[in-house]
């Protein structure tokens, strides 16, 4: 079988390749540059020339609140026309199967937890990320509407959110664990008696280590073929003041903590009910937080801060 992995270089298609690669599956990761999924007509020529059996999504155009407050419209427009494109021509190319990969911030805003799938269309998502959420939430509307017309097998996951060695510790796009260690790091370097954090550290998270999502999605492309959505987490969430308290207990850091309520906290919260996950593909998170953020932290260390 012949996988195409779009984001295959990515945070989470790196890991995603190499399980595959474990798994002995022949993969393709074109690089954005080889493989432009916002030309349609360029993507129906190539899956024309080198057909696949599978595609695995992950390509996206994605950050924290920061960056989806300065480029919604790119946010939105971007990820709705490289999902369409590509599963389109997937249908049209023969593809037997696409593994359409969404985001917890299709949820709304006000969803209560633990998130389930059945959940996603009660309200209209977290207004400071709405734009990405739900253009990635078309998917599976595409996904649905393609199995129920054409037959074609499309599936479609939740991951909640990422953190692990190899993340993107930008400040101008980085999420919130790369960030907190980025932001603690710099002050103990720096000898700084504070560090100043977004919102008020009351809203909750939920954090999945990166190596357990992508074995998730490579047993979902295996083993999950059913038109409702699913969710890939760990069930438990922590405050982000409480997460703020462990990255400082972990990297040593002893100064204070000051929260910029100015800032906007987000999704109240985000907890997903992950039943779905584990009765049809038998699969659940490894890797607790505590030993997650410590690799996180080492690989900060060793590979970036250098």
């Amino acid at each position: 079988m012949k996988i195409l992995i779009t984001g295959g270089h990515g945070f989470l298609g790196k890991y995603v390749c190499q399980i595959l690669e474990e798994r002995g599956y022949d993969i393709c990761a074109p690089t954005h540059e080889e493989f432009d999924l916002m030309d349609r007509e360029f993507v129906h020529h190539i899956l024309s020339i080198n057909p696949v059996d599978v595609i695995i999504h992950l390509a996206a155009l994605c950050g924290g609140i920061g960056a989806n407050r300065m480029r919604p419209a790119e946010f939105f427009y971007n990820n709705l026309t490289m999902g369409t494109n590509l599963m389109h021509e997937a249908w049209l190319n023969g593809v037997k199967k696409f593994v359409a990969v969404g985001t917890v911030c299709a949820y709304p805003k006000f969803t209560p937890t633990p998130f389930r799938e059945e959940d996603l269309w009660t309200g209209y998502p977290e207004e400071t990320n709405a734009p990405y959420g739900l253009a990635k939430k078309m998917l599976l509307v595409q996904a649905q509407a393609y199995r129920e017309q054409y037959g074609f097998n499309a599936i479609y996951l939740l991951p909640v959110n990422l953190y692990g060695p190899g993340d993107n510790f930008n400040p101008r796009s980085s999420h919130v664990i790369p960030a907190l260690i980025r932001k603690i790091d710099e002050a103990i370097i720096h000898g700084e008696d504070k560090i100043i954090v977004w919102g008020t550290g009351e809203p909750t998270r939920e954090f999945l280590y990166v190596e357990d999502c992508a074995r998730g999605l490579c047993d979902a492309m295996e083993k999950y073929n059913s038109p409702e959505p699913m969710n890939l987490g760990t069930g438990q969430e922590i405050s982000i003041g409480a997460l703020v308290l462990t990255l400082k207990d972990l990297m040593g850091y002893e100064g204070k903590v000051e929260w910029d309520t100015d800032k906007p906290d987000g999704q109240p919260s985000r907890c997903l009910d992950i039943t779905r996950a584990k009765e049809n593909i038998n699969w659940k998170p490894k890797v607790g937080l505590r030993k997650g953020l410590l690799k996180t932290i080492d690989w900060w260390r060793d590979h970036v801060r250098k």
